[in-house]
């Protein structure tokens, strides 16, 4: 995996109080330029290498400034695309993506992606065209007020004023995005402040009060979470996105380790800790594990790591972690006591504040705290297992099993040198269930918005991030065909991904719903049988197979991973199959429903009204 320590650098210079000044030595010092040209020569002074964007009229000054410039440009095919590239792009270098487009639809299209990179906390500077300042207000053509219809979904926006503000605006930009909780910020510029004349000045730090992220966390407080460690017997990690903006991955395992702390995480904290570690429990919430969900209802103390108790997560929130003390590190502090009321509250970078708790910890000699507790968590894995064998012949006799398929996936990929992304839908979590990760920023997703078409850009973006690694999207017919084109991106830009669409001619999971819930009324979820993937792959210039035959899933994944360059492989699977275990929409994790029950004969069974001892209420 790439490195992630540029954006470490930053936060442990924010916390010691330096000044952040540019990423890389600018020329322009004194320059008179356009205003156009002082945008790319700040970009330039930030140490951007790569863009992702599409021109039009009030960009098309900058976009003849990057004419010149060796920042590489990647042309999308749709805005939402290139918002999208940018937002993978970051999630694996952990650095700010950069996105530009123009006004008015332009500006509009990227929403969708800007909203996808805020709820996840994803750094990117997106910046917008925006007409000339005389018109403003006057329906314009191609005018649309961009920062007002941002404003609920981004970090901070800027609506460009004169010239004289405009390097340090950029600076502000990069710093609020990467900085604190990161999330995507938003630069408006006028079409006549970028043909405007100035003298170039790239502030070396920012002035901005009212802005300071707190690192570290209170000390009172985290000797109180310690304290609750000795009190515990029944500790759990609850690990999210937070933890891996932080890269916090090796204070969370030391916590984990030392104590001998179970671990969940969420659809964002997945890569925190190792796939095969002993004390992983994998993803917790709707379709968590068994033993997970387990795990969470009957803790007594929740450490809660950079996760903000989203309704998927905790499901029925009156019986959520009913005993558990709760710790909640955030660096965000309106999350804190948002969802759930925390005993101890710690604001503060999750890796900061992590390391102060070993540390206070192995001061109170506190060791394997939670070891019995463990061998428990062990046991009902062993239990309640996500997948068994010979449960196809009960289900989906003849088909391709897509819980088989992604073990096989997985078992392919080097952890030390592959991205996974998705999209949104039965994949997602099939993906999240049985795709290994073991490095943090190695899988990517859309977790708090769930937007469906978000999985080709982000892998593309994730692939000019990484051109070392192995990219594969895990993707559906339906989520697939929202960005489609930009597999004209892909082979043009020699991106090499592989594309895996599980493809059951339906939106999955809300048909899914409609048959356990809505008595199979399946309104509107059934998908044509068209497109042709492999022709579409085709016409794009890729390569592609389609697999039907369960005899021969293995060999058409091996055939897509050895590819040389970007390659579809469309897997039939029944439009029949269900994501399970399953926690029905705000209901008790303890009750999920398609739990294999190793004592029952390892069979599915509805969990839903079950016993600890695996009887009936």
């Amino acid at each position: 995996m790439m490195n992630l320590t540029e954006e470490l650098e930053l936060k442990r210079a924010a916390v010691a109080g330096a000044p952040l000044g540019p990423g890389t030595a600018t020329p322009y010092e004194g320059k008179k330029m356009t205003g156009a040209r002082a945008i790319v020569a700040s970009l330039e002074a930030e140490g951007v290498d790569v863009i992702f964007g599409y021109p039009g009229g009030t960009v098309i000054k900058i976009y003849d400034a990057l004419y010149d410039s060796p920042i590489r440009h990647i042309l999308a095919r749709h805005e939402q695309g290139a918002a999208h590239m940018a937002d993978g792009y970051a999630r694996v270098t952990g650095r700010p993506g950069v996105c530009l487009v123009t006004s008015g639809p332009g500006a509009t299209n990227v929403v969708t992606a800007i909203a996808t990179a805020y709820m996840d906390s994803v750094p990117m500077v997106v910046i917008t065209g925006q007409v000339q300042r005389a018109v403003i207000g006057t329906d314009a053509f191609q005018e649309a007020d961009i920062v007002g219809i941002t404003m609920p979904v981004v970090k901070h926006s800027f609506l460009l004023q004169s010239t004289d503000d405009l390097t340090a605006t950029v600076r502000e930009a990069f710093y609020i995005a990467s900085t604190g909780r990161p999330g995507p910020v938003l630069i408006d510029v006028p079409a006549d402040i970028s043909g405007s004349e100035m003298a170039f000045h790239y502030p070396g730090g920012v002035n901005l009060p009212s802005y300071r992220p707190t690192y570290k966390g209170n000390a009172k407080q985290i000797r109180q979470a310690v304290n609750a460690l000795k009190r515990s017997r029944r500790p759990l990690l609850y690990v999210g996105g937070g933890a891996v903006r932080s890269l916090a991955e090796a204070e969370v395992l030391t916590l984990a380790h030392t104590q001998q702390i179970p671990v969940v995480t969420t659809l964002m904290g997945k890569g925190v800790i190792e796939a095969d570690d002993p004390l992983n429990l994998g993803n917790v919430g709707m379709h968590g594990s068994k033993y997970a969900n387990k795990a969470m209802s009957e803790c007594d103390l929740l450490i809660c790591v950079g996760a903000r108790f989203s309704d998927r997560v905790t499901g029925n929130l009156a019986t959520f972690a009913p005993d558990a003390t709760v710790i909640h590190i955030d660096v965000d502090p309106a999350e804190i006591g948002k969802i759930r009321d925390p005993q101890i509250p710690i604001v503060g970078d999750a890796q900061i504040v992590l390391a102060g708790i070993n540390e206070q910890a192995a001061k109170a000699k506190l060791c394997d705290i939670g070891s019995a507790w463990a061998a428990t968590c062990a046991a009902w894995r062993d239990r309640w297992p996500l997948y068994g064998a010979g449960i196809e012949a009960q289900e989906q006799p003849g088909t391709i099993v897509p819980e088989i398929a992604m073990k096989h996936l997985s078992d392919r990929l080097d952890q030390d040198a592959s991205v996974v992304a998705t999209d949104v839908g039965q994949h997602q979590m099939w993906a999240l269930q049985h795709i290994d990760r073991s490095h943090p920023g190695s899988f990517l997703t859309s977790g708090g918005l769930g937007t469906m078409g978000f999985g080709l850009p982000a892998a593309i973006g994730a692939q000019i991030a990484a051109p070392d690694c192995k990219v594969v999207l895990v993707t559906g017919d339906g989520s697939f065909q929202m960005c489609s084109q930009e597999m004209a991106t892909a082979a043009i830009q020699k991106a090499p991904v592989k594309v895996m669409i599980f493809d059951n001619r339906a939106l999955g999971m809300v048909h899914q719903w409609q048959k356990l819930f809505y008595d199979g009324r399946f309104s509107e979820t059934v998908l044509d049988p068209v497109p042709d993937f492999v022709k579409l792959a085709d016409a794009y210039g890729w390569q592609a197979a389609r697999v039907s035959d369960p005899s021969k899933i293995d060999g058409a994944i091996d055939e897509m991973l050895a590819a040389d360059g970007p390659f579809l492989l469309d897997v039939a699977i029944s439009e029949n199959q269900n994501v399970f275990p399953m926690v029905p929409a705000g209901g008790n994790l303890a009750r999920p429903i398609g739990v294999i029950d190793m004592t029952r004969g390892g069979v599915r069974v509805d969990d839903a009204g079950a016993d600890e001892e695996g009887g009936r209420e």
